[in-house]
């Protein structure tokens, strides 16, 4: 199903990312990853990326940045190498978790006390140019990367997009203000690209996947409360995991799943719909 198919993911390294190209990987796709990480975080995931190259799939990853053009111009020029003149992209996975953690305002007349309690407390509060940044980092990015694949030709028939957003688009969360606008913008931007791009063969879908612990989770400040909160509204009493993302990915990358176009799905467990 999947012979000289391959899947972008950008932000493979961990997480949601990672799991898919793990599960897609297992399915028989090939996978490029763009990711961003230290040198000394490369030894562990080398050692993620092995198990990957286990499965026999063609496997490539570029260690750039995803977001400057000319990290972009080097993941395309690498990709038009590694594809050849019949290998196409069947997913665009954009995993990107990139945002400025702080509040819009910090509190007045705080204690020594609550400042040494909470991050927060001890950053300078938004602004304009953090809200730049992680607007484009996790959405708009996915239009500049969708126009990529379509210029260079690279783009199968019938290929997908996905991206990932959260109930923080539509919830107010201490610190969260910058990639919540991001996620809003995200679901808008989706909308548009689903109308756009079906004339390409293309659907544009977004995973709202329920609290995660994942290495973006834990630099939200209170994320073990946020965890705790979530294993407690679930109806399956525990958390979302990166494994329970990648197996939606696999299933819309299916053609079954060709008229899957324009949506939202939330991959929680029905955590989302508890009051």
């Amino acid at each position: 199903m999947f012979t000289n198919k391959w899947a972008l993911i950008l932000g493979g390294s961990s997480g949601m990312g990672l799991a898919s190209a793990k599960k897609l990987a297992a399915e028989g796709m090939n996978i490029f990853i763009a990711h961003r990480d230290r040198k000394g975080a490369m030894a562990a995931i080398n050692a993620q990326f092995d198990e990957i190259r286990a499965t026999g799939v063609q496997f490539v990853s570029l260690n750039t940045d995803a977001l400057s053009a000319e990290g972009q111009q080097e993941i395309i020029n690498q990709l038009k190498q590694t594809l050849g003149a019949t290998g196409k992209v069947k997913l665009l996975f954009h995993s990107i978790a990139f945002g400025n953690l702080r509040l819009l305002a910090i509190p007045p007349n705080l204690s020594d006390e609550e400042i040494d309690a909470n991050d927060l407390y001890q950053k300078e509060p938004l602004t304009h140019e953090d809200f730049n940044q992680t607007i484009y980092s996790m959405a708009s990015s996915i239009v500049t990367w969708a126009q990529l694949l379509l210029s260079n030709q690279l783009f199968d028939t019938q290929a997908r997009v996905l991206g990932m957003t959260s109930e923080g688009g539509t919830r107010a969360w201490l610190g969260y203000a910058a990639v919540g606008a991001a996620k809003a913008a995200l679901e808008s931007v989706c909308r548009s690209m689903a109308v756009e791009l079906a004339a390409h063969g293309i659907t544009t879908n977004l995973i709202n996947a329920g609290v995660t612990d994942t290495p973006a989770l834990r630099l939200i400040p209170g994320s073990s409360g946020i965890k705790q909160t979530a294993i407690s509204r679930n109806p399956f009493g525990r958390l979302t995991t990166p494994v329970d993302v990648a197996n939606v990915v696999y299933l819309l990358c299916r053609p079954e799943a060709n008229w899957i176009n324009g949506t939202i799905i939330r991959v929680d467990g029905g955590e989302q719909i508890v009051a």
